[in-house]
């Protein structure tokens, strides 16, 4: 018991130093002084924008292959013409919350 008390405790003593052993700060980084709030939301919008785009086009590939598999069943179809009209509304919403801060930007600078 007292070997691994010892032991634990030559651990924690060395961890600390451990941890600086080769610790070599650079310089700060230049800071941008125009970034702003807005300037993150579009760098947000910028990146998820192309996945969803991605996901559209793979949500009305999935639509079109249930209504090719649905071999005229009501319930398969039914379910297809769904997932359709969702991919739609999913597209429309997003075209909507992209081009909502666009419009509402150009009212208040007008």
């Amino acid at each position: 018991m007292n070997k691994k008390l010892a032991i634990a405790t030559l651990t924690l003593m060395a961890l600390p130093v451990l941890s600086m052993a080769d610790f070599q700060p650079g310089p700060v980084p230049d800071t941008n002084p125009n970034l702003d709030v807005v300037g993150i939301f579009n760098a947000i919008f910028n990146f998820i924008w192309p996945f969803f785009i991605g996901f559209a086009v793979i949500m009305f590939i999935v639509a079109g292959f249930q209504f090719l598999t649905a071999q005229g069943e009501p319930g398969k179809v039914t379910q297809a013409r769904n997932s359709l009209i969702w991919g739609a509304v999913g597209v429309a919403v997003g075209v909507l919350a992209f081009s909502i801060p666009f419009v509402i930007r150009n009212q208040l600078n007008a």
